[in-house]
C-alpha cells in the first residue's frame, strides 16, 4: 500500500500540528424530517438540478449513525473534526432556538470533547432555511442580521464545547454559484445578483464575527474562504489582464474585504446595476480581527482575453481527479506564498483539500492509490509553502466520507471512508489507512 511521508523536521509533522477530516450537514446527516426545509432541498426537487436526481434526505444518516460515525473519527487518529451546523435543524420559524436539533450537536460536540478531538464548527455551510430565501434569501440585506441572530442563540447554546467557529463556507460557491450562474442552490442568474449576495453574505461575516467575540471568546474564530488560483494562458498583456481580473473576481473579492475593508478596484469597472448596495460603515464589520482563515483548495484554472466578457474561462488540462478539476499541487504552494505576500494572514489552516477519485469497491477494500498520490503531492507542496515563511496550523482532509456531492449527487466519492449508500456501511479506504499512518506516526 502506498503511504503518505514528508521532509523529516517538516512542522506539519510537529505534535501540535492539527490534523481533521472534514463533513457538511447536508451533505451527510439525512434526518430531513427533524428539521426545516432549506434551499438545497427545493433546488434538488427541481428537474435536472442534480446530475443523479437524488436529494438529501437520507443522505448518509448521520443524523441516527453519529455515535458510530465518532467512532470512526477517532479511529483514523485525527486531531479535530470540521462539522457544520444545520441552520434549519437548529432554529424554528419564529426565530427560536429547536431543542431537538440542539440537542443533536452538544451531543456530538460533548462526545468529540470526551474523545478529545477539537470541534471546529462551521456555522453556515450553504444551508439556508427555505423560508429565509422565500423574503430574498443573501439578496436581502435583512439575511445577514437573521444570520448573526442565529449565530448568537446557537454559539451560547453551545458555551465552552467548541474549539473552533468558521462563520461562513465559502461564500464565493454560495454567492457565485448559488445567485450568479446558478449551478447551486438557489438557483438563480445574473451578475447583479452574485454581487449582492456575495456583500451581505459577507456582511452576515463580519456581524458574525462580532457576536463570537462576546460569546465565544475562548475558541479560535474566522472563515473559510476557497481559492482556485488563476493562471494566464500566454505571457500577452491583454491574457495578463484578464487573469488578474479573474482573479480579483474569483478569489480576492471575498479575502480583501475580509482582511483589508475594501473590494478589489475592479468593482469600479462593472456595471453600476452589478455592484454591491454598499452602506457606510458595512466595511468595517466585515474587515472584523481574525484568529484563523481557512483556506479550501481543490485546483487552478486557466484564463484568457475576452472579446464579450473581462476574461474567458478555459477547461481544465489533465491529469484530472474524477469531478474534472486537474491536480496541480504547485498551485497550492503558489497561492499561500502570494496571499502571504499580499496581505498580513491570521494563522492558516488548510479546511478542505482532497479528491474525487473513481474509486473500486472490491474485495471489501478501496484501494484509491490516485488519491494517496493526490494527499502525498498537496501535504508536501503544503509544506514548501512552510518553507518559505507561510504560518499553517492544520490540515483538514475532504472529506471524512462519501456523501451527498451537491449539483453531482452521489455520482462522485471525496471520502477517505467507502459507503455503501444501499447498506451505509462504512469502509475506511487505503487513503484513509496512509492518512492514519501519518498523523499517528507523529
Amino acid at each position: 500500500m502506498k503511504q503518505l511521508s514528508l521532509p523529516s523536521g517538516s512542522p506539519l509533522l510537529a505534535k501540535h500540528f492539527t490534523y481533521g477530516v472534514a463533513t457538511a450537514s447536508f451533505q451527510i446527516e439525512g434526518g430531513a424530517a427533524d428539521r426545516l426545509p432549506c434551499i438545497w432541498d427545493t433546488f434538488c426537487s427541481k428537474e435536472g438540478k442534480i446530475a443523479d436526481n437524488s436529494n438529501g434526505d437520507v443522505a448518509c444518516e448521520h443524523y441516527t449513525r453519529w455515535q458510530d460515525d465518532i467512532d470512526l473519527i477517532e479511529s483514523l487518529g485525527v486531531d479535530a473534526y470540521r462539522l457544520s451546523i444545520s441552520w434549519p435543524r437548529v432554529m424554528t420559524k419564529a426565530g427560536h432556538l429547536n431543542p431537538k436539533g440542539v440537542k443533536f450537536y452538544t451531543d456530538i460536540l460533548d462526545e468529540l470533547k470526551r474523545r478529545n478531538i477539537k470541534a471546529f464548527v462551521t456555522l453556515y455551510h450553504w444551508d439556508l432555511p427555505q423560508h429565509i430565501e422565500d423574503e430574498g434569501g443573501w439578496l436581502n440585506r435583512n439575511t445577514a442580521y437573521e444570520f448573526a441572530h442565529y449565530a448568537d442563540l446557537i454559539t451560547q447554546a453551545f458555551g465552552e464545547r467548541v474549539h473552533s467557529y468558521a462563520t461562513l463556507n465559502e461564500p464565493f460557491c454560495s454567492s457565485y454559484l448559488g445567485y450568479e450562474i446558478g449551478v447551486h442552490a438557489p438557483g438563480i442568474v445574473g451578475r447583479e445578483h452574485g454581487r449582492k449576495a456575495a456583500h451581505h453574505l459577507l456582511l452576515g461575516h463580519g456581524l458574525a464575527m462580532q457576536v463570537l467575540a462576546k460569546n465565544s471568546p475562548n475558541s479560535l474564530n474566522g472563515i473559510v474562504l476557497n481559492f482556485t488560483p488563476c493562471y494566464s494562458v500566454s505571457q500577452c498583456e491583454e491574457d495578463l489582464n484578464a487573469t488578474a481580473f479573474a482573479d480579483d473576481y474569483i478569489n480576492q473579492w471575498y479575502m480583501q474585504p475580509v482582511m483589508q475593508g475594501q473590494y478589489p478596484d475592479i468593482i469600479n469597472q462593472l456595471p453600476k446595476a452589478q455592484r454591491p448596495d454598499i452602506l457606510p460603515g458595512d466595511m468595517e464589520i466585515i474587515a472584523q480581527p481574525l484568529d484563523y482563515l481557512g483556506v479550501n483548495f481543490y485546483t487552478r484554472m486557466h484564463y484568457q482575453a475576452s472579446e464579450t466578457d473581462f476574461y474567458h474561462e478555459l477547461p481544465h488540462k489533465a491529469p484530472m481527479t474524477d469531478i474534472g478539476w486537474e491536480i496541480y499541487p504547485k498551485a497550492l504552494t503558489e497561492l499561500l506564498v502570494s496571499l502571504n505576500e499580499k496581505y498580513t494572514l491570521p494563522p492558516i489552516y488548510i479546511t478542505e483539500n482532497g479528491a474525487a477519485m473513481a474509486d473500486e469497491f472490491k474485495d471489501g477494500e478501496v484501494k484509491d492509490n490516485d488519491r494517496i498520490e493526490y494527499y502525498q503531492e498537496h501535504l508536501n507542496a503544503l509544506h514548501n509553502a512552510t518553507a518559505q515563511g507561510v504560518k499553517v496550523d492544520g490540515y483538514f482532509a475532504w472529506s471524512l466520507m462519501d456523501n451527498f456531492e451537491w449539483a453531482e449527487g452521489y455520482l462522485k466519492r471525496f471520502g477517505i471512508v467507502h459507503v455503501d449508500y444501499n447498506t451505509q456501511k462504512r469502509t475506511v479506504k487505503a487513503s484513509g489507512k496512509a492518512y492514519t499512518k501519518l498523523i499517528t506516526s507523529r
